[in-house]
């Protein structure tokens, strides 16, 4: 796994490898977040980036799990494309993960690999602090991929009325939907093409991004910002950048709007502990992150909205 960051080992420290894969995810500040928070646990925690978008990183994702299983890594986070795709390669899902149907983190446990989702769980505690009172009567997500499946099992399980789903792909929404109907109720859930975005919005509560588009990697907003209107609240849950353009336009427009950097830690939170074995602060890590956010800030990029991320401590 040449892609991990070479670390020296304290010998008063138990070493714990672990990592991410995805695409397009240089800018990650997942390793900071998580190496930081070892040395309170004593754990010399050496945090990999296998991005399948660097030159030389093959798209296998079941070669990169063996890989890093053989590499004596405990366990993976998951993120787009592959948050899916991974299910075919574990031997046992989490009850959540196997009701949401998708993964983000996964755990090597004696030669078995154990998929978890903690994606849901983070964007409700995220939702919870930095939205408190949000309507949720009708609600339009954009996005139904892994992050989607696991925002809209969040905010269905959270008593959201109505969720309309919108994704160019017919075939990823109609299961999301079928799946989620099933579950929660026909009526509380329905899927469109994002040239139904219109009349949707016009009715809807809230907006949730959880698709790609925003991240670095896929420029752009999966939404024409003019569709967006004042009294409504948006969360978008790309975290990189920190203020992506439809969270920028949301604000503009006078609309109640936080990123991903909440759900970030909450996710990271629960990861790490299902990684570890070891129950982190997720008040230092969400302290920590508006260290790294604001010293990326002095740097020259994008940096944090005055206290977005305490804003959901």
């Amino acid at each position: 796994m040449s892609q991990a960051t070479a670390r020296s080992e304290s010998p008063n420290m138990r070493p714990c490898r672990y990592g991410l894969i995805g695409s397009g995810i240089a800018t990650s500040l997942s390793p900071p977040l998580h190496e930081a928070e070892g040395p309170h646990h004593g754990l010399d925690v050496s945090y990999a980036l296998i991005d399948t978008a660097r030159p030389g990183v093959p798209d296998d994702l079941g070669r990169l799990l063996d890989e890093a299983e053989a590499a004596g890594f405990a366990g993976l986070n998951v993120t787009h494309p592959f948050k899916q795709r991974v299910i075919a390669k574990l031997d046992r899902l989490s009850p959540q993960a196997a009701d949401i149907g998708a993964v983000n983190t996964v755990v090597f446990d004696g030669g078995r690999r154990i998929g978890h989702n903690t994606d849901a769980s983070g964007f409700a505690a995220s939702f919870r602090h930095g939205l408190p009172g949000a309507a949720s009567g009708h609600v339009v997500q954009l996005g139904a991929g892994g992050a989607g499946a696991a925002c809209a099992y969040a905010q269905l399980s959270a008593g959201t009325g109505r969720l309309t789903v919108a994704d160019p792909d017919p075939a990823r929404r109609a299961e999301l939907v079928g799946t989620f109907a099933a579950r929660f109720g026909g009526e509380r859930i329905a899927g469109i093409a994002p040239d139904g975005l219109d009349e949707a919005l016009a009715s809807a509560d809230g907006v949730v991004n959880a698709s790609p588009v925003g991240m670095r990697s896929h420029p752009g907003t999966p939404v024409p910002p003019a569709l967006l209107r004042p009294g409504q609240w948006l969360v978008d849950i790309v975290y990189m950048p920190l203020e992506t353009p439809l969270l920028a336009a949301a604000r503009a427009r006078g609309l109640r709007a936080i990123g991903g950097a909440g759900m970030c830690v909450f996710q990271a939170a629960e990861s790490f502990a299902l990684i570890t074995g070891r129950t982190p602060d997720t008040g230092r890590m969400l302290g920590h992150l508006d260290r790294l956010l604001a010293r990326r800030g002095r740097d020259g990029r994008a940096g944090p909205p005055p206290t977005e991320s305490r804003r959901v401590t």
